[in-house]
């Protein structure tokens, strides 16, 4: 008798990411024709004008294969960030990126630090790569605590993840907390900054990360996307900084033409896109405070965020809310993955969208 095929034994921890329902799902599932998605932090805006009008240009070569190494896009990132060119990596969608990390540094039984309450795709790559993880708990104020990952630390440590501001909880940590994990970093230990959110932060206390980058820090790189401010979710875009060496291993095991020709158009379009920018976080930072007035009004418990969204906590029925929106037509985020059981996750909408929003959520919290 012949042995079963068997997938890698990477695959025995690993749990696939499930994303925010999408529109035409809820629809079909609850009979609805008019659903409003605040789950999954897009823009309300929708994409960057002008990077839709390059990509509508760029259409007419889909025939050919794009450039493999992204050149065009790479030079407008080095331009507009003032960071060299060799340092500068693209991939489709920030989760390539991660995915490229894993492929490039971690082997079996390596260990990777990060937060119970995070990105989830970092847990997914490091499992398929036979890795282990290292999960600290959120310090107070549900912020990443950079102290207690510094702590574990140990020789089997090569990667620690920051994501900054954090998925799903919103908060920052500070450039203060940043300088003393790096501090306390082995230089063979890569400091993987997620700067996701970057643009939505107004505080002036958030890290100046890509100072490390042009002076040539070794062991850290900075992640960042177009699928946020840039509304270019769909698009599959994202970015990063860091020293010519990482940049040089992700580049051996990432994938023949990773950014198609229509996503490079785009963002080269969006970088110079300034005004859609501004317009984006005006709007976002209004609803935020939107959304603070009612929770306070509501007497529900919130983290401060500086992202898109909101982590609020609704209590031991939050499933039962996210059901009876769901039914009223609204997807928001429950955080149960997140081992935050009692939250869920709002994504800040147009004005008319977090009245909506916080009608239903009123509603049904008034009805028990």
């Amino acid at each position: 008798m012949t042995n079963p095929l068997r997938p890698q034994r990477g695959l025995d921890e690993l749990r696939p990411y499930i994303p925010g329902k999408p529109i035409d799902e809820v629809k079909r599932e609850y009979g609805l024709d008019d659903v409003l998605k605040l789950a999954s932090n897009e823009n309300p805006l929708g994409a960057s004008p002008k990077a839709v009008q390059a990509m509508i240009s760029a259409a007419s070569s889909a025939s050919l294969y794009p450039d493999g190494q992204s050149y065009d896009l790479r030079q407008a990132l080095a331009s507009h960030f003032d960071i060299p060119f060799d340092r500068i990596t693209v991939g489709n969608g920030a989760d390539d990126l991660i995915l490229q990390l894993s492929m490039a540094f971690l082997e079996d039984d390596d260990e990777v630090v990060v937060s119970r309450s995070s990105f989830g795709m970092y847990d997914i790559y490091v499992h398929a790569m036979r890795a282990k993880l290292v999960k600290t708990p959120l310090a107070p104020g549900y912020r990443i605590d950079l102290d207690a990952a510094a702590d574990e630390i140990n020789d089997r440590t090569r990667i620690v993840y920051v994501c900054n501001p954090n998925n799903p909880t919103g908060t920052m940590s500070t450039a203060e907390e940043v300088d003393r994990l790096l501090d306390r970093l082995p230089d063979r230990v890569l400091c993987v900054i997620d700067e996701a959110y970057a643009e939505m932060v107004d505080s002036a206390e958030y890290p100046d990360s890509l100072a490390m980058v042009r002076a040539s820090r070794p062991n850290v790189l900075v992640l960042r996307t177009f699928s946020k401010v840039y509304g270019m979710a769909g698009i599959r875009l994202g970015y990063g900084f860091g020293h010519p060496g990482v940049i040089e291993a992700m580049a051996k095991v990432r994938a023949a033409f990773t950014v198609n020709a229509l996503a490079q158009a785009a963002g080269i379009a969006a970088l110079e896109d300034a005004a859609f920018v501004r317009q984006s976080v005006e709007m976002n930072r209004a609803g935020r405070a939107q959304l603070y007035e009612a929770f306070d009004r509501l007497g529900l418990e919130y983290a401060e965020s500086h992202t898109n969204f909101v982590l609020v906590k609704i209590g031991p029925n939050a499933l039962d809310v996210v059901e009876g929106l769901l039914r009223r037509g609204v997807i928001v985020r429950p955080m149960t993955a997140y081992e935050l059981s009692e939250f869920v996750r709002i994504s800040i909408g147009t004005s008319e969208q977090n009245a909506r929003l916080l009608s239903e959520l009123e509603g049904i919290l008034s009805r028990g």
